[in-house]
């Protein structure tokens, strides 16, 4: 517990900062976090299909069961998380579960004084107790660790770690055990995720010093989503085609600027 804690103290200045590239590191730790509950229920989707079920989703589509979880972790990310009144009853819907009794118990950790407990343990303890509701309910226990974990440490923005890094023998543990089991995958969370962080700031740097030709307001925009957003596809803006915004997406890519995500011809998808 003391190495967890001791990681999570070198970058929590990070935790803490207003850049928007910590906007795009939380969504890709989300995409991690899906990905790895959705291993964990014995589901086929990996990175790659739960980052097609939001991104090319159109408006008002149902981005399906995999999408929704994706949706949530991402949400985990958003500004005061537990904060809001209504997430005990609107939260168990991206991991397809009923509110129900769990309603309950979710808004009465969410009240709950963190008070003098040290934060990893406040925050494992409460993930067992929604454990307590089920097996379908360990994605959402993991997520409500993370948004305790932030909340008792005083980040206004959580940061996706428990899920990616807690193995799945984890689970039957109980008491101290599973204590430090947590702890020591929020430890390897907090390493995978400095090193992600360092990758992604590094890629933001370059891309933001680009010297590009002919850039207009769409360049700017584009680059702006790109800075905070896990994926994009090279859509028409207000004053370019489809064929202009791919035309910039296949620049950026040849200048090692941006990436492209899904290795298809069709239907790409490009990100930091």
């Amino acid at each position: 517990m003391f190495s967890a804690g001791a990681a999570l103290a070198v970058w929590d200045p990070i935790a803490r900062s207003d850049d928007p590239v910590g906007i795009l590191w939380r969504k890709r730790l989300a995409l991690s976090s899906a990905a790895a509950i959705s291993r964990l229920e014995g589901h086929r989707e990996g990175e790659a299909q739960l980052r097609d079920a939001f991104a090319l989703r159109k408006p008002g589509d149902d981005p399906g069961p995999a999408g929704r979880m994706l949706i949530g972790w991402r949400a985990l990310g958003e500004a005061r998380a537990l904060r809001s009144a209504d997430w005990p009853v609107r939260f168990p819907g991206f991991f397809d579960l009923p509110p129900g009794p769990g309603a309950e118990v979710l808004r009465d950790l969410g009240a709950r004084f963190v008070g003098r407990t040290p934060p990893l343990r406040f925050a494992a303890e409460a993930a067992r107790e929604v454990l307590a509701l089920g097996p379908a309910w360990r994605g959402l226990s993991l997520w409500v660790a993370d948004a305790l974990l932030a909340r008792a440490l005083g980040w206004d923005r959580p940061v996706p770690l428990l899920a990616a890094h807690l193995p799945r023998a984890a689970f039957r543990l109980e008491g101290d055990a599973w204590i430090a089991a947590c702890a020591s995958a929020w430890g390897r969370g907090a390493v995978a995720a400095f090193d992600l962080h360092i990758d992604l700031t590094r890629r933001a740097t370059a891309l933001r010093a680009a010297n590009l030709r002919r850039s207009g307001k769409d360049t700017a925009a584009i680059i702006a989503a790109l800075l905070t957003e896990d994926a994009l596809t090279a859509q028409a803006g207000a004053e370019a085609s489809d064929r202009a915004a791919r035309r910039l997406f296949d620049r950026l890519t040849s200048l090692g600027l941006v990436r492209e995500l899904t290795g298809r011809a069709t239907f790409r998808l490009y990100g930091l």
